[in-house]
């Protein structure tokens, strides 16, 4: 079928006009500090943060007091049962990223999801105790915490032993995300003994909320870090639940685990440097292959989220997720994945003159295959009075994991092991993938989105950005990223812009309610491409940080998206 094509001039003049009204509704405010800033989803997360950092804690220290205050107060997403990544910028110019995604384990298999006809068994790398990877997190922010924190470990493990022991205020959202999983949470003993009151009922909003079980481990945590969730008491009740539930993760497993320190995937875009997460993530990757090619058009001049520039949005995110299924896997079993070439601007180059401004693309489901991963994350972002700069996102895959809480432990358990390509070879338009580098493999990292991002400008801090939301992350950080620099937004507005999705497969484009009015809708689709407003795109909350040097002040803003979400600063 032959595609209606419409002069670019004339979609410039009406985007225009949308645009203007757009940014002249806009009243967003950040918040503003000027010694330092902590951001993330949940309020009770931000003011332990904040506390660290005025008792002379740095960026690290009230990162990993964040993270675990977020497994006790945020446990959809925040963990010590999953996995993440931090990238970390050291105000003497140290740039660095830590990655402690989960891991495969030993005694698992590429087929070990699939039925005789192989096809996927009961979603069972989504749910059940397969599908459960071996967490990193504990490992991960004792790694960080060693090299690069200023504070005792005890003490920034305090305030996640206090909430968890002495209970908080159940807000509304988290007290309606229980009931919503009520009966999930209700199916293993060792979870409603966690999630419900002894009556059956979940917490209502304002209710204390204790878990004495977690408190324990936290207080063991406290005291022998690691180790003690890997070789001591946390890790025989572990190895004892998955051994009684008919889990594969033992003591092999949890003893192998090592958090890496490597290197960031380093990009620029017009004048400033961009640091973010290389694989096993695959959001710093496909964040600079895209910013790469949008460098040399004029963004600003074809208006914010006009039809030209959605177009365009669209066709580069559907070049850099090709790319993500085609190479992108755990490097220490993919030594041949071509990052330098995807990271490069003569590969942009190649890519830019490759895409139509009149009409859509298509996108080819005999190319690459892909596969589902889930909106459920957490990020949170600081920034020190000395410069000092973490962008964290860390993960337990779907909401609550797989809903499984390990008996005596108090914690949920992560489902990455869907987070594989769990059908190898499959292809079809619905959005699989089948491709060798993330296929299941003992002890091989899964392959994520997480895109922990950090921006300099002339060497200093400028913004510190990311967010939840699955395959959408990357995608999240380039709008909120284009915001900023393109169209001269504050952080407040930056984030809670609407944003749009492509993915390359399934080809459509996923928008979010009020991206398109009627007239930009009705005209982006007369272009060829295929929309669809997706419930799931307002889970993507970006958690944002820009750092004014010349007028020495740090604005923050929580997505509003997020209904706890807070920035805080001093």
């Amino acid at each position: 079928m032959k595609k209606n094509k419409i002069p670019l001039t004339a979609l410039i003049m009406i985007a225009l006009v949308i645009m203007s009204c757009k940014l002249l509704a806009q009243t967003t405010e950040p918040v503003a500090a000027q010694r330092a800033m902590v951001v993330c989803s949940d309020r009770n997360a931000s003011e332990v943060g904040l506390k660290i950092l005025k008792e002379g804690g740095n960026a690290m220290d009230a990162a990993v007091a964040m993270s675990f205050a977020l497994a006790v107060t945020y446990p959809g997403a925040g963990n010590i049962g999953g996995g993440g990544f931090i990238v970390y910028y050291r105000n003497d110019g140290t740039i660095t990223s830590i990655d402690f995604r989960e891991k495969a384990p030993l005694h698992s298999n590429p087929t070990m999801f699939l039925d005789k006809d192989g096809n996927i068994k009961n979603n069972s790398n989504h749910a059940g105790i397969l599908s459960v990877g071996v967490p990193g997190t504990v490992a991960g922010l004792e790694l960080a915490h060693k090299k690069y924190g200023k504070l005792d470990w005890k003490k920034v493990v305090e305030p996640a032993v206090i909430l968890a022991e002495n209970g908080f205020r159940i807000s509304e959202s988290l007290s309606g995300d229980i009931q919503y999983f009520k009966d999930a949470l209700s199916k293993y003993p060792s979870s409603f003994k966690v999630f419900m009151k002894k009556d059956g009922t979940a917490y209502f909003p304002g209710e204390i909320w204790h878990q004495p079980d977690l408190a324990k481990t936290l207080k063991r945590i406290q005291k022998y870090g690691q180790k003690d969730f890997y070789e001591g008491e946390t890790a025989r009740l572990i190895c004892e639940f998955m051994k009684n539930n008919g889990g594969i993760i033992n003591s092999d497993d949890l003893k192998k685990y090592k958090a890496i320190e490597r290197a960031p995937i380093h990009g620029t875009y017009r004048g400033y440097d961009v640091y973010t997460m290389g694989p096993p993530s695959s959001g710093g990757v496909v964040l600079t292959e895209m910013l790469n090619i949008l460098e040399e058009y004029d963004l600003k001049t074809m208006g914010h989220n006009s039809v030209p520039y959605l177009h365009l949005l669209t066709e580069v995110m559907r070049l850099a997720y090709s790319d993500r299924a085609r190479y992108l896997g755990d490097a220490d079993f993919n030594p041949d994945i071509p990052l330098k070439m995807m990271c490069s601007k003569e590969y942009a180059s190649k890519l830019r003159n490759t895409i139509p401004m009149d009409q859509s693309s298509v996108s080819n489901p005999e190319d690459v295959e892909q596969v589902s991963e889930s909106a459920h994350t957490t990020h949170l972002s600081v920034i020190d009075r000395d410069g000092n700069a973490v962008s964290l996102t860390y993960t337990i895959e779907r909401w609550f994991g797989c809903k499984i809480v390990v008996e005596g432990a108090g914690f949920v358990l992560n489902n990455e092991m869907g987070d594989f390509n769990p059908i190898p070879g499959r292809t079809d338009n619905l959005g699989h993938i089948g491709t060798k580098p993330n296929l299941i493999a003992p002890e091989k990292r899964m392959l994520s989105s997480m895109c922990p991002t950090i921006l300099l400008k002339d060497k200093r801090p400028f913004l510190i950005i990311g967010a939840p939301g699955g395959r959408t992350i990357p995608n999240t950080v380039l709008q909120v990223i284009l915001n900023t620099i393109d169209f001269n937004m504050n952080i407040a507005e930056a984030v809670s812009q609407k944003r749009i999705h492509h993915q390359w497969m399934p080809d459509t484009t996923c928008f979010e309610k009020d991206v398109f009015s009627d007239v930009t809708r009705n005209l982006f689709e007369k272009m060829g491409h295929k929309t669809k407003m997706d419930k799931n795109l307002p889970n993507c909350e970006a958690m944002g940080i820009l750092i004014d040097n010349k007028k020495n002040i740090i604005y923050g803003a929580a997505d509003p998206r997020s209904p706890d979400g807070l920035a805080a600063g001093y």
